[in-house]
């Protein structure tokens, strides 16, 4: 695989490289345009900087939230050339669509060392096509903007997509320094983990989890579970839930997974039950086994967080994905909080697996560099730890035509 330091030591001055950078960012809620975690703009920064501290001119493409192939307003990378503009300090030009007049007008006025960006990827139906000539075919219109590609879009490796797969095939292609620090970072987690290994899972679903689960069970000592997800566990060992978040159809899935864990999986044993899934609803601590029936637990509760943070204690690797509560409501996030802090605290490999996590980390205040290493994508992370094969990376390694 090549990588982004080879591309560098041939030389870029002149050339027109694309990136596939991963910047899809949040939006506040109810304030479309208004960005609410930067990180993913960040964290493609050392890459596009590097290019163009050395004369490339450097040509980013995303995708942004899920538009059906055309274009919308609600999902235009313009609030990301504005933000990606004032963290570089100079302004990124942005195409008002992906191939078409507009970009070629942009990639056409660049100067060595100028950077653009096209507009969402998604706006082309042909970026995630399930029809191979059509996904192909956008593919080929990208690469006659570029003389390089270089991926850096850890974020979307997992996704059989024209930007990401296809592309390879059109141009001498490279992995930037996200993506191989990812690769680095899941490679020392699923070969040479340093034990105790301890791994805390959270969000909404079983289901969404079910795999990495049954990947990393036999590999870890202790497999924490919060968020929404550990109501389905809670009803298989036959706890009253109330009106709490359970996927009915994973409970036997559950109960299979709890006997053939003998003691690994730690749940929690309190929780935080509210009236209503609302930011002000009315809420107390009750044990996890007894949640009222009018209620719906929306964090872990105190004796949890203790308990997850005695669990973690001594702990030399870590891998966290999914938050605890709802944490994006005040009143649900001191799960998700606590858990992060005692992780923080670990002298231990600890890695925060992107998505959901990643943004809690920031939204809550903890230190970034408080942790080994945050990833920039949740699903692409967790389908690596489950042993898939990954189509992007499988793109770097094949040969352009």
């Amino acid at each position: 695989m090549r990588t982004l330091d080879d591309l560098l030591a041939e030389g870029v001055r002149g050339r027109r490289v694309l990136v596939r950078a991963d910047l899809n960012v949040p939006f506040v809620k109810g304030q479309p345009g208004v960005i609410a975690d930067d990180g993913r703009i960040r964290a493609a920064l050392p890459t596009v900087t590097a290019l163009r501290d050395a004369g490339a001119r450097v040509i980013l493409c995303s995708h942004l939230g899920r538009p059906k192939g055309a274009p919308d307003p609600a999902f235009s990378l313009a609030p990301v050339a504005d933000r990606l503009g004032g963290l570089l300090g100079a302004p990124v030009a942005l195409a008002a669509d992906t191939v078409g007049d507009s970009a070629h007008g942009v990639v056409a006025s660049l100067v060595d060392g100028q950077v653009a960006l096209l507009e969402n990827l998604r706006f082309n139906v042909g970026e995630t096509s399930k029809d191979h000539g059509q996904r192909g075919a956008f593919a080929a219109q990208l690469a006659e903007l570029a003389d390089a590609y270089v991926d850096d879009a850890f974020g979307a490796v997992h996704r059989q997509h024209a930007s990401v797969f296809d592309i390879a095939l059109h141009l001498p292609h490279y992995a930037g320094g996200l993506v191989l620090r990812e690769v680095e970072v899941l490679r020392r987690l699923t070969e040479s983990a340093q034990h105790p290994y301890a791994v805390v899972l959270g969000g909404s679903k079983v289901s969404d989890k079910l795999a990495v689960i049954q990947a990393l069970l036999p590999r870890v000592d202790t497999l924490l579970v919060g968020g929404g997800m550990c109501f389905t566990f809670l009803r298989a060992q036959g706890h009253e839930i109330g009106r709490s978040l359970v996927e009915d159809e994973m409970v036997d899935t559950c109960r299979e997974l709890l006997e053939r864990a003998q003691g690994k999986i730690v749940l929690p044993t309190d929780v935080v039950a509210a009236t209503a899934f609302e930011a002000d609803a009315g809420h107390e601590v009750v044990p996890a086994d007894q949640i009222p029936a009018d209620r719906l637990g929306l964090d872990i509760g105190p004796a949890s967080v203790a308990a997850f943070s005695d669990a973690l204690a001594g702990a030399k690797t870590v891998f966290w994905n999914g938050p605890m509560g709802v944490f994006e409501m005040p009143a649900f996030a001191e799960g998700t909080r606590g858990v992060a802090e005692a992780i923080a605290k670990l002298d231990a490999f600890t890695v925060v697996g992107g998505g959901d996590s990643a943004a809690a980390v920031r939204a809550l205040g903890i230190d970034e560099d408080a942790f080994g290493h945050i990833s920039t994508g949740g699903g692409a992370s967790l389908e690596y730890l489950e042993g898939k094969d990954l189509p992007g990376l499988a793109a770097l390694h094949a040969k352009e035509h």
